[in-house]
């Protein structure tokens, strides 16, 4: 397949998550990615052991990550690596960076630098907070920002602490978001010649994935609380939650009360209507939660799948790979790693024209490319 961006020269001056995450997905798409690292230990993600995992020197997390790319080293603080950087840079599409505020200006590397020697770029700058502000130099890290932005009272019931999303949340959504900036300031330069310069936050895109949450907060006199029995979402009324059964879970997603009432029997539910399902959530669900557990999962799924309600099973992870909705997905991306080595990561969830979109080359070694990008580009 001709991949969309194939062509393209993205060069990744980011680290760990954020920017990297974006920089894979453009790679997927086709872009010539190439990380920019120091000669001396390279991205710190490299050494950033998720459950002391690692294929070879290199963590398990850094090539799931970075897969597909390229890696230049050069000391950025040294003149002549700086030069050939900047040749790069005059080479490239795209400039990605994630670090805080002050130190592409530093290096000479800011918006303004390389402006002048590339017109068309697209510069994309992930920090924490911004670039200005009180919160400028606070470090930028996913827990951080789940907290403070309000996401850690989206989950659990109320009554519970906050509790944090399993996974780096807000560098993933911040990820995301570089590339529809990236996306749209190429398709832009397209049609008039014209670079951009984009600027993401991590604490603007945690706030951006609450939209539904803050357009109520906004308008609301009452506020917004988590349901205190299975919160599934803190706007949904009942009985939108996980539910304990006799043998397991399931998830109950909208649904009206006066069918639920039948589909599960629930002699109770007659004291309530559909308008009740938000001022009298909690009682609707203790109702629910208590049928649920006289019987097994696979006996209320049936019922509900019956009657066309909105219900499912909860899967861990081994579970959800042993049903044929997951194997028809083709979600598994096997990559080798030096002919020895080899891992299991996800594939890109994009599909261009009927096509799924896997990739068996694998994270870069430190430097792995530079003379060959010396060669080729400079």
């Amino acid at each position: 397949m001709y991949l969309p961006l194939k062509g393209l020269i993205v060069l990744e001056f980011s680290q760990y998550l954020s920017g990297p995450s974006a920089g894979l997905r453009l790679a997927d798409l086709g872009a010539r990615v190439i990380k920019i690292e120091r000669p001396a230990g390279g991205d710190p993600c490299r050494k950033l052991s998720i459950k002391n995992l690692w294929i070879g020197d290199d963590a398990l997390n850094f090539h799931a990550i970075n897969r597909n790319k390229e890696s230049f080293t050069a000391d950025l603080k040294d003149v002549e690596d700086l030069e050939l950087v900047k040749k790069l840079i005059g080479k490239a599409d795209v400039l990605t960076h994630n670090f805080r505020p002050g130190v592409m200006e530093k290096i000479g590397l800011a918006y303004t630098d390389v402006l002048k020697i590339n017109k068309r770029i697209v510069y994309a700058e992930i920090t924490g907070y911004g670039r200005k502000g009180p919160w400028k130099n606070k470090p930028g890290q996913d827990l951080l920002l789940q907290s403070l932005s309000g996401l850690a009272y989206t989950t659990g019931d109320e009554g519970d602490g906050p509790m944090p999303f399993g996974l780096s949340i807000v560098d993933s959504i911040c990820g995301i978001h570089a590339v529809q900036g990236i996306l749209a300031a190429l398709i832009r330069r397209q049609r008039t010649g014209i670079g951009a310069y984009v600027e993401l936050s991590l604490l603007e895109s945690a706030i951006s994935l609450q939209f539904e949450l803050f357009t109520t907060h906004y308008h609301s006199k009452n506020g917004i609380k988590r349901s205190a029995v299975s919160n599934g979402n803190p706007l949904l009324g009942a009985p939108y939650g996980i539910y304990k059964t006799a043998d397991g879970y399931i998830a109950l997603a909208m649904m009206s009360i006066p069918q639920l009432k039948q589909v599960l029997l629930i002699e109770e539910l007659d004291h309530y209507s559909q308008q009740d399902v938000f001022e009298k959530r909690d009682a609707i669900k203790a109702v629910i939660a208590a049928k649920l557990l006289t019987q097994g999962s696979s006996y209320w799924l049936e019922r509900l799948k019956m009657a066309g309600l909105w219900a499912s099973e909860v899967n861990d992870w081994n579970a959800l790979r042993k049903t044929d909705l997951y194997k028809s997905a083709q979600m598994e991306n096997r990559v080798v790693v030096n002919g020895t080595e080899s891992y299991v990561t996800t594939r890109c969830p994009i599909r261009i024209n009927g096509q799924r979109l896997f990739s068996d080359t694998p994270a870069p070694l430190l430097g792995q490319h530079t003379e060959k990008i010396k060669e080729e580009l400079l």
